[in-house]
């Protein structure tokens, strides 16, 4: 928002210089992007009057003026702007004047003598229009000078507020923090009731009082809208960058910046049956101000009457309702508009106005009849008219009411580390607005003033005295905090644990946005619903993500954008479960990792190759090892997932239940993706990764080992970890450790099966173990594979 400081003085002038200003307001919090002069620095410059215009003899696009302003008299000056013409107003720079770019000295121009300089907003540096002469109001004083008859001894501040702060998008609420921030009086307008002319009303009706539960309005007849709207309105609203337009609209963008309400005027005689105010209807259409027409959605607030909509609430007018030159009733309006129904809808249909930037953050829902009383007395005294009674539409169970927030004492030393002796936090709070209703031994309650939709809880609170106390000045001794540190059970291994091993195993931590692009999730996950928002940032991050995969995916082609043709890359972070509907959708927390490209960099001592399902396996297995203690570890053939390739998928399973899934990318999806080669995922609950069972001492056996070797030949499609289980089974207790070192396939070997080789390592806890007990043990390993398996040794 950019305004006036010399408008804001009006309402509230501390001794402190513009540059103090702008300090103590970005100290506050409301941060000031820019501060400049109003106008660029001259003088000699005075308000002048053309008398005559003749075209110049030696100059076809030159003219000569006769000039009133100068105490000397009529003065010649020749002109090249097309709107130079007799009977107006002009700055005119006397001859010695000092602009910002050049000096006036008197001149000869293609023979004809010119004493002075008729200029242009630019030329001054106040203003962007250079289309011609800068055209002063008509009633301007002749000879004034420019630069008190404008008060362009000014500054424009524009301050960068955050969406909680709505309150300050208006010159009134700017007023009320500057009053506060150097304890000065606030000098509100005096706004009295505007007493009725005329009967005249127009019906007003709340069919969605959710979205708007007051409403308020009055009829004004017999205006002359052709009036000037005043140069004084006319500058300040320029000064805020806001075009005149004519009297009506002018007012009310008016009392938009100087009390933060947005405001609309109707056409009267284009209104018929009364204003409703409802959601909008299928097949509805509605062509704004802007000549815009939209299709309406269903979940759009629009003001309409009984032909049709007449305005998108809260963002725009349209256009065959707007107010115009022949107009002479108008409906004036002011609402409130809760911020839920208003965000979003303006971005929905490309918009966004000063009205729906207000709205978006919440408008003073106790200041709309103010701001009527407001408008009408100053369109009384610019175009005239014949108000009607305020017509007043209000649903108190839909307005919102006075939160009340309480503020414990010991938290101003424990949140701020101030004491009651180094700040009067009642004082403070009250100059804010809100109202002290109760003191108790431990604590204050205070109901908050209706502009303020940011206080809520008790650290609103702190957060309000620590601003205006000045975060410069909080002290810098330790806070005393009354901290109990949570115990860490052996059970539960830390996530920083989790993310260190990975590191070692050469993975790099990501952090994406929980949004994702509804049509990537689609493409990874077509038979899983996603969660929209209704409100997205932008149409390609409009999704909740339901897994931490497409954030890897999209980091990955990141890099691979940006010729970086290897990645090991993992997450920790929350993912949605659930449908559509907010109140059943779940958060949880997962772990997900990515490898794409050669397992190492190239380097002189050993050979390049591409990674494999294998190399992200290992690492997977790698950190089970080390996290999931005393907890089987599992992997269980997969072929229900549309996101992994069919031969390469598998489920993760500790202590039996499955937690997770490894695998290669779908190959079709690696397509759609447009990745040259595969890439390897893995995704696991981190709440079971993270839980271990307690460990228990077992005694180290004293006894030798014995170890076997058996080479057997099975089916292809059977798995490893199916042996596995069968060998473990059938050999008995005196088995400690299994081990899988060789897989061959080829010459000599059936090509639907496969030889697979297993060390076999015994040993007994108390005594040492004879050949015959090892040998039984093999035999029984043997035969239950050729039971189970139809293996054969090789």
């Amino acid at each position: 928002m950019k305004f006036s400081e010399a408008w804001l003085r009006e309402w509230v002038d501390p001794a402190i210089t513009t540059e103090q200003l702008v300090a103590q307001l970005t100290m506050a919090g409301l941060e000031v992007d820019a501060a400049q002069p109003a106008a660029g620095k001259f003088s000699g410059v005075i308000v002048g009057e053309i008398l005559s215009v003749e075209p110049h003899p030696n100059a076809e696009k030159l003219r000569v003026c006769q000039v009133k302003g100068h105490e000397a008299g009529i003065s010649q000056v020749v002109c090249g702007a097309a709107n130079a013409r007799a009977g107006i107003k002009v700055p005119f720079a006397t001859v010695g004047a000092q602009l910002p770019e050049l000096t006036i000295k008197a001149a000869t121009l293609r023979g004809v003598e010119s004493a002075g300089m008729l200029c242009a907003q630019t030329e001054l540096l106040a203003g962007e229009d250079d289309s011609g002469l800068w055209e002063l109001p008509a009633d301007a004083p002749v000879g004034a000078d420019l630069r008190a008859y404008l008060q362009l001894d000014d500054a424009l501040i524009e301050v960068d507020l955050t969406p909680n702060r709505g309150d300050c998008l208006s010159i009134r609420g700017l007023a009320r923090e500057v009053g506060v921030l150097n304890q000065s009086r606030v000098s509100e307008v005096e706004i009295a009731p505007v007493p009725a002319a005329s009967n005249a009303t127009f019906a007003v009706a709340l069919h969605a009082p959710d979205a708007c539960p007051n409403y308020v309005g009055r009829v004004i007849q017999n205006i002359d809208i052709n009036r000037s709207t005043p140069n004084w309105m006319k500058e300040k609203l320029r000064r805020s960058d806001i075009r005149s337009i004519d009297p009506v609209v002018d007012v009310t963008n008016f009392v938009l910046l100087e009390l933060g309400q947005p405001m609309h005027a109707f056409d009267l005689d284009k209104l018929r049956g009364g204003i409703q105010v409802r959601l909008a209807r299928p097949g509805e259409t509605l062509q704004l101000l802007n000549d815009q027409e939209i299709q309406l959605t269903a979940e759009s607030l629009v003001i309409a009457d009984a032909q049709g909509p007449l305005a998108l609430a809260g963002i725009m007018g349209g256009k065959a309702s707007g107010v115009g030159s022949t107009t002479r009733s108008i409906f004036l309006e002011s609402a409130f508009f809760a911020p839920t129904a208003i965000a979003g809808k303006a971005r929905a249909y490309g918009l966004h106005t000063d009205s729906s930037h207000r709205f978006e953050r919440g408008v003073d829902w106790d200041l709309q009849t103010r701001a009527v009383e407001r408008a009408t007395a100053l369109l009384l005294d610019i175009v005239g008219g014949e108000p009607g009674p305020l017509v007043i539409a209000r649903n108190d169970q839909h307005v919102p009411a006075h939160p009340i927030v309480s503020l414990r004492k010991r938290r101003l030393l424990t949140g701020l580390g101030l004491t009651a002796s180094e700040v009067d936090a009642v004082a403070l709070l009250q100059r804010l607005g809100l109202e002290l209703l109760r003191e108790e031994a431990e604590a204050w309650t205070f109901r908050v003033p209706s502009h303020r939709f940011d206080i809520r809880i008790e650290e609103d609170l702190l957060e309000e005295v620590a601003r205006v106390y000045g975060y410069n000045r909080l002290p810098t001794r330790p806070m005393l905090l009354s901290a109990v540190l949570d115990s860490l059970p052996e059970t539960r291994t830390p996530t920083t644990t989790v993310k260190h091993h990975l590191v070692s195993r050469g993975y790099q931590e990501v952090i994406t946005y929980t949004f994702i692009d509804p049509q990537l999730h689609a493409l990874l996950y077509p038979d899983v619903p996603a969660v929209v928002l209704k409100n997205p940032i932008s149409a390609d991050m409009a999704s909740m993500r339901t897994s931490l995969v497409p954030g890897l995916l999209q980091t990955l082609r990141s890099n691979l954008n940006r010729q970086q043709s290897q990645a090991r890359l993992f997450e920790v972070g929350m993912v949605f479960n659930g449908d559509t509907n907010p109140a059943s959708t779940e958060q949880q927390t997962y772990l997900a990792g990515l490898m794409y490209g050669d397992v190492h960099q190239p380097n002189w001592s050993e050979k390049s190759r591409e990674s494999d399902f294998f190399d992200i396996k290992g690492d997977l297995e790698s950190l089970l090892a080390c996290v999931a203690r005393g907890r089987s570890v599992e992997f269980a053939a997969w072929t229900g997932s549309d996101l992994l390739h069919p031969g390469q998928a598998a489920q993760i399973l500790l202590g039996g239940r499955v937690v997770g899934y490894i695998g290669s990318l779908h190959p079709n999806k690696q397509r759609a993706l447009d990745l040259p080669k595969p890439a390897f995922l893995f995704e696991i609950v981190m709440g079971e990764l993270t839980s271990a069972l307690l460990p228990k001492f077992s005694p180290l056996s004293r006894f030798p080992e014995v170890s076997r070797d058996l080479a057997m030949v099975v089916d292809k499609q059977h798995c490893v970890a199916d042996l596995e289980r069968s060998i473990r089974k059938s050999a008995g207790d005196v088995l400690k450790n299994l081990k899988l070192f060789d897989v061959y396939s080829g010459e000599g070997i059936d090509p639907k099966r496969k030889s697979l080789a297993f060390s076999l390592t015994f040993q007994h806890a108390s005594r040492t173990l004879k050949d015959e007990e090892v040998n039984t043990s093999v035999t029984s390993v043997v035969r239950c594979l050729e039971e189970e398996f139809g293996a054969n040794l090789r």
